[in-house]
């Protein structure tokens, strides 16, 4: 459902213009008055983001959500939140995709090389995950930027992206969205851990069903070029 904890550089790239989510209605009780709300999450706290956070710039948007910066009120922790607007949800499988979103984030097991969710909330405007914070960028723009990279760094890079996918299978999920642009560096160091984002597309899946030969934005396998 669009691309969590973006950068700024991400931002650019995207045409935001046709967006109808308008920036700063997250968690504002009054933001959505006389309009037929509909509930997306069961469980969930629904008082609204920033009960609880505090709310602060616009770290990037997709085509669903919009990422912010935000504060635990209580530990100060910095965090990212991904706002996703209900009015964006047009149809019931909209919804059911933000449902198997925060289902897949859940049960995916704590892993260092996985953006962790902390917590997934509701108001009457939108569904809002708060997620750990990603401060060092795409993987994409880190490319960009060195030009190359040396085998032994390449070698780093390949390893982490393989070690998330087998982590993932294993546990019946396929992400099904892979890029440069959906991993991001925890910090700005060299060393930096490299973290998977982003499970919009991502679906449960069980040994035997159906292989998907499906095209999911602009990155194809070569079974998908030739088929």
């Amino acid at each position: 459902m669009g691309n969590c904890c973006r950068s700024p550089a991400a931002v650019a790239r995207e045409d935001v213009k046709s967006a109808n989510y308008s920036g700063h209605d997250h968690g504002r009780k009054d933001a959505g008055a006389g309009k037929k709300t509909i509930t997306v999450l069961n469980g969930v706290s629904k008082d609204g983001i920033e009960e609880k956070y505090m709310v602060d710039r616009e770290l990037g948007r997709g085509e669903f959500g919009v990422t912010y910066l935000c504060i635990d009120r209580d530990t100060r922790e910095l965090l990212a939140c991904k706002s996703i607007s209900k009015r964006k949800l047009r149809t019931a499988v909209d919804v059911e995709d933000v449902r198997r979103e925060v289902a897949i984030m859940k049960h995916l097991p704590k892993n260092s090389s996985i953006v962790s969710l902390k917590e997934a909330c509701e108001d009457e405007n939108a569904v809002h995950l708060v997620m750990e914070l990603c401060e060092g960028g795409e993987l994409f723009d880190r490319i960009v930027a060195r030009g190359h990279y040396t085998e032994r760094a390449a070698a780093a890079v390949t390893r982490t992206i393989v070690e998330v996918v087998q982590l993932c299978h294993k546990h019946g999920v396929i992400h099904r969205d892979l890029k440069p642009e959906n991993f991001l560096f925890a910090n700005k160091k060299e060393n930096s851990p490299l973290k998977a984002i982003d499970f919009g597309l991502s679906i449960f899946f069980k040994p035997g069903e159906e292989s998907l030969f499906l095209v999911f934005g602009c990155y194809l396998t070569r079974e998908l070029i030739y088929v």
